[in-house]
């Protein structure tokens, strides 16, 4: 079965995802083949394209978990994660944020990720989350986080999370918590 499942994707990948392991290939590409083949061990896929390069990532990342208001509030009181809002900064001055969250507008997200340590915190002014560390990705409404857990999960990020609800959600959230 996994080996059926390497073969369709084989056929069916767009293109190589970005990884922070590039390791290069003497091999030559079999005639008119874009891709040479895909391999799959135990928890890696392994593509080898017509650029000489064979690049990996984790096949076996942990399904997307969708994170409840209340569990958001409970991971960031016993700060176990990190929260990072994809938003454009204007989107925070203008409506607010989650306290303790790091904005890294959607657009930089692969790029900060691939930053060191020292980079992500002097750009972005948190601690730069490590590869098994537990991210939360919030936005507005849910799409854009939706689309940074995906580019952390490539990038082989494997404790990723997202805040379905958004900005939207926990503003409204806190507000009937003030009221009450």
């Amino acid at each position: 079965m996994v080996l059926n499942v390497c073969a369709r994707l084989s056929r069916s990948i767009p293109r190589v995802l970005a990884s922070r392991n590039v390791i290069s290939v003497t091999r030559p590409l079999a005639a008119g083949s874009r891709w040479t083949h895909l391999r799959c061990l135990q928890h890696t896929r392994v593509i080898r394209y017509e650029g000489g390069l064979l690049r990996h990532f984790s096949s076996l990342s942990k399904p997307s978990i969708d994170v409840s208001y209340e569990q958001l509030k409970k991971l960031l009181v016993a700060r176990s994660g990190v929260v990072i809002d994809v938003r454009e900064p204007w989107e925070l001055r203008e409506y607010g944020n989650i306290p303790g969250s790091i904005n890294v507008p959607l657009a930089q997200v692969n790029g900060s990720l691939q930053l060191s340590p020292e980079e992500f915190k002097e750009k972005y002014g948190g601690d730069m989350p490590s590869p098994s560390q537990n991210i939360v990705f919030t936005c507005l409404a849910g799409v854009r986080s939706k689309t940074a857990l995906d580019a952390a999960v490539s990038l082989g990020y494997t404790n990723v999370q997202h805040y379905p609800g958004g900005w939207k959600d926990w503003a409204e959230r806190e507000l009937i918590q003030t009221k009450e």
